[in-house]
């Protein structure tokens, strides 16, 4: 029986597109909106949130990236196979405002935040995003 190597192309895109949407998603969320499937679903089990469009996606990229300052970014591991991207990640930042959804810390926190992404890949893009978050108060 042969073992069969997955083609390092689609791992090598899979792992571009994530790296395109981590890189852009705060700097700007329209940037990374081509990088979903148009049946694309963000989930944040932790702060129970599930969304299910593009545009709701954007709205909570802005809010979310409007509540935060200071922000640090701690690369973890990341790899990928033809189908999935694993991501993570260590976030230090100041919770500034409302726009972080279900938060479990009160503004003005100085916060930890574990970030693991999983994301499900389909032809070079986004399927499904579930991030599990670990928050923990700084300082």
């Amino acid at each position: 029986m042969t073992k069969r190597t997955p083609p390092m192309d689609a791992i090598a895109r899979n792992l571009a597109v994530v790296d395109a949407h981590i890189r852009d998603e705060a700097r700007d969320p329209s940037l990374v909106m081509d990088l979903y499937t148009d049946d694309i679903v963000l989930e944040m089990p932790t702060r129970g949130l599930t969304l299910t469009s593009k545009p709701a996606i954007e709205a909570n990229y802005r809010a979310m990236f409007g509540a935060i300052a200071e922000v640090e970014i701690a690369p973890g591991t990341r790899f990928a196979t033809e189908d999935h991207v694993v991501d993570d990640c260590t976030v230090r930042f100041r919770l500034v405002g409302e726009g972080m959804a279900n938060a479990p810390l009160p503004v003005g926190s100085r916060v930890e935040l574990r970030l693991l992404h999983l994301f499900a890949m389909r032809d070079g893009r986004i399927a499904r995003e579930t991030v599990y978050e670990g928050w923990r108060r700084i300082g």
